[in-house]
């Protein structure tokens, strides 16, 4: 049996609820559909907690998104279904369509908040310590180091912006690890930060954040910081021909000021729609996407 819905988001995380509250708030029908894979479990897992969101600095995500849901389905248009959206395709009528849980959703207009998938650089230990010891912003885990030593794991070009922004957080060691080249205009900027370069290749990741290297020295870190690339949990906005931007990360959805995709009735907001984000930008998106496409129903 078909499901129909004004409103459908995909993808039940920070943006994904903050677009639905909006839209539940103007008395529209909402369904929310999450795979429950918010980016920032692995904090969760490590114990750790979120910061950087007025009022709510140092909560454990999982305590944020709890509250955030039970909040939601207060409002009685709100309807969520756990599973992952599948098959999506624009219909002849211009309703969006899509298979999850067995069904197939029908929706006048769609919302993507699937967010993103990170994919690690390939140094033993780095997985295991990603959230706890190992992390990717200065801004969401910079303070917590407490002033300590860091070390940058280079996984991409994207190193030179950590090695020249982290310093403010503690002393830095940029690891080059046969990745990264810097220039002489470079070295000459971490010279003037205080960044430290340690070309030797990395061996392993030991202990809480004990950098080993190839020539067997350790290095004792009181974090680390890495690049990941990035590349969209859902296949969705690909199947429905949202046209994608190419970001420092990865792909990312291209919309406008007003969240809206290059196709019609989509519109697309957090991480799956930001070259880097951070809750506090994703719950920003996520109210202007659900403001944007409950006034394009209007239309």
């Amino acid at each position: 049996m078909d499901i129909h819905t004004d409103f459908a988001i995909i993808g039940g995380s920070y943006a994904g609820m903050s677009a639905a509250l909006q839209l539940a708030r103007a008395r529209r029908q909402v369904t929310v559909i999450d795979a429950g894979l918010r980016r920032n479990r692995f904090v969760d897992e490590a114990g750790r907690t979120s910061h950087g969101f007025l009022s709510r600095d140092g909560v454990a995500p999982a305590e944020l998104w709890a509250q955030a849901r039970a909040q939601l389905l207060q409002y009685p248009s709100v309807r969520w279904i756990e599973g992952e959206a599948r098959q999506a395709r624009v219909l002849p009528s211009g309703e969006l369509a899509f298979e999850v849980a067995d069904q197939q959703l029908v929706a006048r207009r769609l919302v993507l908040a699937t967010g993103v998938r990170d994919a690690l650089p390939a140094v033993p230990g780095v997985a295991e310590r990603w959230g706890r010891s190992v992390f990717h912003c200065p801004y969401c885990h910079g303070y917590e180091v407490g002033g300590g030593a860091i070390g940058v794991i280079a996984a991409s070009p994207l190193a030179q912006h950590h090695a020249m922004m982290l310093p403010d957080w503690g002393p830095t060691t940029l690891f080059l690890n046969g990745v990264y080249e810097p220039s002489e205009a470079d070295l000459a900027d971490f010279a003037r930060r205080g960044t430290q370069i340690e070309a030797t290749p990395v061996l392993r990741i030991d202990g809480v954040a004990d950098v080993v290297l190839a020539d067997g020295r350790t290095l004792s870190m009181q974090g680390l910081f890495t690049q990941p690339s990035t590349s969209p949990a859902s296949p969705v906005a690909q199947q429905l021909g949202c046209v994608l931007a190419d970001g420092p990360m990865g792909p990312y959805v291209q919309v406008d000021a007003m969240q809206q995709t290059s196709v019609a009735n989509v519109f697309a907001c957090g991480d799956a729609a930001r070259a880097a984000g951070s809750i506090a930008l994703a719950v920003a998106d996520g109210a202007m996407a659900g403001v944007a496409a409950h006034r394009a129903s209007m239309l």
